[in-house]
């Protein structure tokens, strides 16, 4: 075996003075060491790393002289001693036997173990009685709950439940179970003189062996067996860091105190870490005393490696420095009785476990000590009387693994290994079926909180790591289910609702699942363990061999399983155990299944809902009625806040981005009242809530944002409701809002107001869209019982009513992208939102087109329906006003962004609303027919013409967008093809000259014909070769009519000649080309003949 002593676990944080001494059993080495013991030709592996150590440097022990008498105390005796730490205070009985759900101290304490890294959780003493059942008779009885692969394993005193069951009531089914068990009636057997004896012995030599240098105080001779009591009840809770923060008044004061634990921001009972940082943990039970056996306290925690099986165990065994070796066990015998093979066992595992080398027995007669030895850990097995084969210890504990793996199956539940005293059989009951079936219920089973905490605290740890890999989600996911499942919510809302937002937090909303992010996990239950204080030592198992010991007489003898149709699992012989791979484990530690991720949104958020209202509905039932809250304050004014809905609604419109920040902050109420549920601010009610109301705010809006993507725009009004809903009771309670939080506010408003948006846009389907906003299921309906008990949830009303008016859907979704903007360019949000700052101007900039154009056809059917042309009216002015403002607005979001492309849009639509405001100014005669071209229609037609080419400078060229491009032109090429017709046609006359007119019109139509692209191919070349066509034979037709009427100047007829034959000439080039315009190209021919018959005619007059 190695030199060296089990070695500290490198990078462990120590907590206390205490820890930060190197390792009890180390030389100062830091650093982790395999050890394997060498036994004749075999070798048995083991390896000990030591977690945790509340002890001292190991210090050399005083060898006694020859005829010192251990019946007399020593000055020291009973007094705290961290060398012995709790084995010296044995004459009390409370050393041996380990505090109730000892495994559980531990896994609290080794979080990150639990589940896949170990074996077994228990303390050495289990270890060591399981490793002695073949050569024992004693009696075995312990708690076994399983974990993932982990077995924890406690003692479970039937003597003490029982003892506890007669004063309570409880577990009744079980005293009348184990008594048709053993077919005798239970009755308690006291403790021997000589077994207190022994006891008081073994303390006093102990503290002998620690007093060589006489420093220890005398002890008073007027302390008596009271004082003991109290000073070593005091030692033994010493466990320096995870639980002895907590003062012991705490532990005795009421339950609501007890059930307050702190709330982390992610998990409502904290992070949890390898390391014991869970101070508070005894607050969460109002188990009574059991909340004290949740502490680990034993002096180290070590990982052993025995063999193939890991396992970490608890040990208070005393180690001292000396001879050639850093450490060695002190070990009392009488040497009237020979070592033998149970004591043998003890020693040998008990060295292994702890890494020690050497054991020191001391050997005395009646109190006086003889003479010392020293016996090397290897040598142990074939010590005279005391022969066993280290291989057929490895045997059985590869088969009590194997058959507790295969058999303890179920998660949660609570299993008992029973072996009766002198029994051959072992049998392993399931106790929570067992309890089922006694319609017992399940808050009287004692073993029910440790496990279901424990569940609670390996999920949690997992979650962890979850963020980084997702295969643990099934396994999370089993863990909280079972941990629920186990729990009352009246006793224990707090856990229940931390599990449900957790459970919550396995769908991801944000993204689609990974098709292998989920792991198989088991549909089971998940109950608790209990571990009542351990039985004492093996003094009495040593007469085992020979006769039964009447320390455990009320285990009676039991030759034949009565009650094997109860048993899980039975071995029907102790020998078994000691053949190599008797029991094999088969069992799967979690079956196939797979972790319901569906790739369908609705589903997942569907799933979130329902856990973030059982959390809702356990946070609800812990808050006190509004009679059990204190008394108001004579003296403090209490703050009242009044709205008059009515009168908001009357308002809207002048208060619309007022009204949708008014959620941005927290109520500015006093901290200390009440909230309006009666829930105290900053309780863990208080910060659960707001995890849950944040939740289930996320889930609504994926849900709004899904049912927008299939066009369901009134389920997704309803659902974007509902989300903030869930907002508005969030602030109702919030102290503050974090910056995350304002920034997914910021994505519900913009959500909003494009949803309101599509509704505008599609106002023929508004009857089936009611419909699916009216619909709620009953989930929903009980969600918002629980917002409403807290806030009228009533702020964003105005933002999510389902109106069927297209002008207010318009407005309400302007407010909405109003109000992101506001909120983004806050002081706590304005250095982080740069890019979705840019996504709102660029919602805002097309909200306030949709408006323009709203307005703009509103003023252009206005137009239309008039029967008779008038003056414009009032109406048609407002609209144009706000046509143009919308518009002027977006362009500026627009250019804000550098968005080049709708500005040009923007632009575009701005000159066709130019272009309605020119007709709108027709001039009408008096018989009702079209007046000439006026001074309104001119000055707008050109106001059309520069937004137009101020859209066309934004794109700067065709490359960078041509289909806006192609638009911006064809807008173009028609205002100068309209201006020039109408001043063609209703020449203004009265105003200007024939000769100005027609330079106007040939100005406005060549720059028409200039933005005729007649070369792209497009869908719009045929119409653009059809103006053409029609300008060049307006142009002919102008030219022909002033070659005909011109008088005087021939050089300027002959100029006007040549125009109209070469426009005649290009018109009919361009109409042939088109196949679908006879009638024009007929006209123009007619046209040019009647031209040249004119010419000719005008041609012989000449000559004649």
């Amino acid at each position: 075996m190695s030199a060296s002593a089990a070695d500290r676990e490198p990078g462990t944080p120590l907590d206390n003075a205490m820890e930060e001494i190197s390792d009890p059993i180390c030389t100062g080495e830091s650093s982790k060491h395999d050890s394997a013991l060498c036994l004749g030709n075999s070798e048995i592996k083991s390896r000990a790393v030591v977690k945790y150590s509340a002890a001292p440097p190991p210090t050399s022990y005083a060898l006694l002289q020859e005829k010192t008498d251990l019946k007399l105390p020593p000055a020291n005796w009973l007094r705290e001693s961290p060398q012995l730490g709790s084995a010296g205070t044995t004459v009390l009985g409370s050393s041996s036997k380990s505090k109730p759900f000892s495994s559980f101290g531990m896994a609290y304490d080794f979080i990150d173990c639990i589940g896949d890294d170990v074996d077994v959780v228990s303390d050495s003493e289990n270890i060591k009685k399981l490793l002695k059942i073949p050569y024992s008779k004693s009696h075995v009885s312990m708690a076994v709950h399983r974990v993932g692969r982990t077995l924890l394993l406690d003692e479970l005193d039937i003597q003490e439940l029982f003892m506890k069951s007669s004063q309570t009531g409880d577990w009744t089914w079980l005293k009348e179970f184990y008594q048709r068990l053993i077919d005798q009636k239970w009755q308690r057997k006291k403790k021997s003189k000589e077994h207190w004896y022994q006891k008081a012995i073994l303390s006093k030599f102990l503290y002998y062996s620690i007093n060589g240098d006489g420093a220890a105080e005398p002890v008073s001779d007027n302390l008596n067996e009271g004082d003991k009591e109290n000073e070593a009840e005091e030692f033994s809770s010493s466990w320096p860091t995870a639980f002895t923060s907590t003062p012991p008044d705490t532990e005795e004061s009421d339950a609501p105190k007890q059930e307050s634990v702190p709330v982390d921001s992610q998990f409502a009972l904290g992070q949890v870490t390898s390391v014991p940082k869970e101070q508070n943990l005894p607050t969460l039970f109002n188990e009574g005393e059991n909340s004290q056996g949740l502490r680990n306290d034993f002096v180290r925690n070590i990982m052993w490696t025995f063999e193939d099986i890991h396992m970490l165990v608890g040990s208070n065994m005393p180690i001292f420095g000396g001879g050639r070796y850093p450490a060695v066990s002190l070990r009392l015998r009488d040497n009237n009785k020979p070592i033998n093979i149970l004591t043998g066992i003890d020693y040998w595992l008990d060295n292994l476990m702890c890494n020690v080398p050497e054991l020191v027995m001391c050997f005395h007669v009646n109190g006086i000590v003889q003479k010392y030895e020293m016996i090397k850990t290897e040598d142990i097995p074939h010590l005279e009387n005391s022969t066993f084969s280290t291989r057929v210890v490895k045997d059985i504990a590869q088969n009590i693994l194997s058959f507790l793996k295969s058999n303890c199956t179920k998660e949660g539940h609570t299993y008992w290994l029973f072996k009766a005293s002198g029994s051959d059989f072992v049998k392993l009951y399931d106790l929570t079926t067992l309890c089922e079936e006694a319609e017992e219920e399940k808050c009287q089973n004692p073993f029910t909180l440790p496990v279901a905490v424990l569940l609670y605290k390996v999920a949690s740890n997992l979650m962890l790591k979850a963020r980084q890999n997702r295969k643990h989600y099934g396994t999370i996911r089993t863990l909280l289910l079972n941990c629920v499942k186990l729990l009352d919510q009246e006793r224990h809302p707090q856990i229940i609702a931390s599990a449900a937002y957790m459970l919550s937090e396995l769908f991801q909303l944000d993204e689609p699942p990974e098709e292998d992010g989920g792991e198989s996990l088991r549909a089971g239950g998940s109950e608790d363990s209990y571990s009542d204080e351990d039985r004492e030592e093996e003094e009495e198992e040593e007469e085992e061999l020979t006769e039964d010991s009447d320390e455990n007489s009320s285990y009676s003898n039991c030759s034949t399983p009565q009650d094997d149709s109860k048993a899980v699992a039975v071995i029907r012989s102790v020998g078994e155990l000691s053949v190599p791979e008797k029991y094999k484990s088969t069992h799967l530690i979690r079956p196939n299944g797979a972790f319901p991720i569906s790739q369908d949104k609705e589903e997942r958020c569907r799933h979130v809902l329902n856990y973030v209202l059982k959390g809702l509905k356990a946070v609800d039932g812990s808050i006190k009625k509004e009679s059990d809250l204190p008394a108001a304050d004579p003296n403090t004014p209490i703050p009242l806040k009044y709205e008059d809905r009515n009168a908001v609604r009357g308002c809207a419109a002048e208060k619309g981005i007022s009204l949708l920040l008014e959620r941005v902050g927290p109520l500015q109420v006093d901290q200390k009242l009440p909230t309006r549920s009666g829930m105290i601010p900053c309780s863990w009610q208080h910060r659960m809530k707001l995890q849950l109301f944040l939740k289930a705010s996320k889930a609504y809006f994926v849900l709004s944002d899904a049912a927008t993507n299939l066009l369901k725009y009134g389920r997704a009004l309803r659902y974007i409701k509902l989300s903030l809903q869930c907002y508005d009771a969030y602030c109702s309670v919030s102290c503050t809002l974090h910056p995350q939080v304002l920034q997914f506010h910021s994505q519900c408003l913009s959500l909003c107001g494009d949803i309101q948006l599509m509704l505008a846009q599609n106002a023929n389907n508004r009857a089936a869209y009611l419909e699916e906003y009216s619909y709620q299921t009953k989930e929903d309906q009980e969600i918002l019982h629980s917002l409403h008990r807290e806030s009228s949830c009533q702020a964003f009303s105005m933002a999510t009513d389902l109106s069927m008016d297209p002008e207010y859907q318009l407005f309400i979704s302007s407010k909405c992208y109003e109000a992101v903007y506001e909120l983004l360019v806050t002081e706590a949000l304005k250095d982080d939102s740069s890019d979705q700052l840019a996504q709102v101007l660029k919602r805002l900039g097309n909200i306030r087109n949709e408006m323009g154009v709203f307005y703009m056809n509103q003023a252009a059917a206005m137009q239309t329906e008039k029967e008779v042309k008038k003056a414009v009216s009032i109406a048609e002015q407002e609209l144009w006003k706000k046509s143009f403002a919308f518009f002027e607005k977006g362009m500026k979001d627009f250019e804000a962004i550098r968005d080049h492309t709708n500005t040009a849009l923007l632009l575009c639509n701005t000159g066709r609303l130019m272009r309605i405001c020119a007709q709108a100014h027709c001039a009408v005669s008096a018989d009702q027919s079209r007046g000439e071209f006026s001074p309104e229609e001119a000055l707008y037609y050109n106001k059309a013409i520069d937004y137009y080419l101020r859209a066309m400078k934004s794109l700067a060229g065709r490359e960078n967008h041509p289909a806006v491009w192609d638009s911006v032109n064809w807008e173009l090429s028609t205002t100068y093809f309209t201006l020039a017709t109408l001043l063609q046609d209703y020449a203004p006359l009265s105003r200007k000259a024939q000769e100005q007119i027609e330079r106007e019109v040939t100005e406005a139509m060549m720059k028409s014909l200039k933005y005729c692209d007649l070369q792209t191919e497009s869908a719009r070349q045929p119409l653009y070769q059809y103006r053409a066509a029609t300008i060049h034979h307006r142009l002919a037709s102008m030219y022909h009519s002033c070659f005909r009427n011109q008088v005087g100047d021939e050089h300027l007829r002959k100029q006007h000649r040549s125009l109209a034959e070469l426009h005649y000439s290009k018109a009919v080039c361009l109409f042939l080309s088109l196949k679908d315009a006879p009638c024009e190209l007929l006209r123009t021919l007619l046209e040019r003949v009647a031209f040249a018959e004119f010419t000719m005619v005008r041609a012989a007059a000449l000559v004649s």
